[in-house]
């Protein structure tokens, strides 16, 4: 039966497959998710994500789509621990080596440590009645009818020496991650695999944990220090939860952040402000750091493939890894499942084509904005962005104004938090005001 919805398989417990489960839970009698990690009880690192030790927050936009779809989510993440501020007054934004005008916009963000975050995600999904977390499996394979038109189930294997068993789905969504075979077992079907496009980058990421003193954050949730053109090194502080603080410094095309602390702190010491280094020469290090790289990120262009077998979906880095220096991938994950949910509510069975192209549509954004940003750093590779108005030269003289006028920096915060699309700073009055701020300029 082609719209039958009684069992879907999401394959990978990431934050996407959980919020995947999450909204099939509502179409679907029985829903399973199979995780590669013994998946923890509590707050806990895990294996699978080995970026968990990095800076991550919660984007306004992000949150805005967890509480539709996990009602009271923000005061339960804040009760246990996350820190709430506005992403403009309690941030502080460091672009081109200059602070932003800071000021309340009315959007909240959440700062927490990524396994605090995915932990609440996951005990709320893991406390619904009709979704199982099959922990500890490898997910062998996809299987599909013998015309190999319709994906019926997936092929996982114990990882404990349990057995091997075969899943029957009438949906199969992978949310297996940047390891995703999705590709390849679709070409093992026989299916052209879509096109791919790649930014090469060369992000190296060095972090640690520290007890900071009171005065390096005051009422500020996050700190950030942006690498710009010309400058291959930045740096991300955030407070977490139990009172701690999260330093990550960052390099690209090579730059490679040291982990001995004597060599942390130099390097630190050479970012464009000096808040992240006056931080680490005056914390108290609680770990070790640790130390993750990125050669590149992808893009998978399924909305562009005429032809793909029904049943099977993808979400979140299966289909679009992000560059995490822009903190936009748990945010999209959360859209992305809205538009899940929306295709399942609105028509008898999920339609392949229109949900790729929808979340197609709502990466177009946040794609834009990283991608943009990375090309104009010399030395950094990937595709062709559609011509805009929005060139590096305009974003650069608004930046510039938004030290001053907080409408620009507002402007240009609700776009980078994936509230309002980046043609927003384009409107009429945000124009004319870069342009009275860059006359200002000339005539000095």
């Amino acid at each position: 039966m082609p719209n039958a919805r009684n069992h879907a398989v999401v394959l990978g417990g990431s934050i996407a497959g959980l919020l995947a489960a999450r909204v099939l839970a509502d179409e679907y009698r029985r829903v399973v998710i199979v995780e590669r990690d013994r998946l923890p009880s509590g707050v806990a690192h895990r294996r699978g994500v080995s970026h968990g030790h990095h800076v991550h927050g919660m984007l306004p936009r992000g949150r805005q789509v967890l509480e539709e779809l996990l009602p009271g989510f923000s005061d339960g993440l804040v009760a246990a621990g996350a820190l709430r501020g506005d992403i403009l007054g309690n941030v502080r934004w460091y672009l081109n080596g200059r602070l932003l005008r800071q000021a309340d916009t009315g959007l909240t963000a959440l700062s927490a440590s990524r396994p605090l975050i995915e932990g609440a995600i996951r005990d709320r999904v893991r406390s619904l009645p009709n979704v199982e977390i099959l922990d500890g499996y490898d997910i062998v394979g996809l299987c599909a009818t013998p015309r190999g038109d319709r994906i019926t189930g997936a092929r996982v294997t114990s990882n404990s020496g349990d057995g091997s068993r075969v899943l029957p789905a009438d949906l199969v969504v992978d949310a297996s991650g940047r390891g995703s075979h999705v590709i390849r077992w679709l070409t093992d079907l026989g299916y052209a695999a879509p096109e791919q496009d790649r930014v090469v980058i060369d992000l190296t990421y060095s972090s640690r944990i520290v007890e900071a003193p009171a005065h390096v954050f005051g009422d500020d949730i996050v700190v950030v220090t942006a690498r710009y053109p010309g400058q291959h090194r930045g740096g991300v502080m955030q407070r977490m939860e139990s009172g701690r603080a999260l330093i990550t410094l960052t390099g690209v095309l090579g730059e490679r952040p040291p982990t001995d602390p004597h060599a942390f702190t130099a390097y630190a010491r050479t970012l464009a402000t000096p808040d992240i280094y006056d931080a680490v020469r005056s914390a108290r290090p609680l770990s070790d750091a640790v130390r993750f790289r990125i050669p590149s990120y992808v893009r998978n262009r399924f909305e562009r493939l005429a032809n793909l077998p029904s049943g099977l979906l993808v979400i979140g880095d299966a289909m679009c890894a992000f560059n995490p220096v822009y903190g936009q991938g748990m945010s999209v994950a959360a859209a992305s499942a809205a538009v899940l949910r929306d295709e399942l509510r609105e028509f008898d069975g999920p339609d392949q084509y229109r949900y790729f192209r929808a979340v197609s549509t709502i990466l177009d954004s946040p794609w834009g904005i990283a991608v943009g940003a990375d090309l104009a750093v010399a030395g950094v590779t990937g595709p062709v962005l559609p011509k805009s108005p929005l060139t590096a030269e305009y974003l650069s003289q608004l930046q510039l104004a938004a030290t001053e006028d907080v409408a620009l920096a507002t402007a240009f915060i609700r776009v980078t938090a994936l509230v309002d699309p980046p043609p927003a700073l384009l409107r009429p009055e945000i124009v004319e005001r870069v342009d009275r701020a860059q006359a200002l300029v000339s005539a000095r």
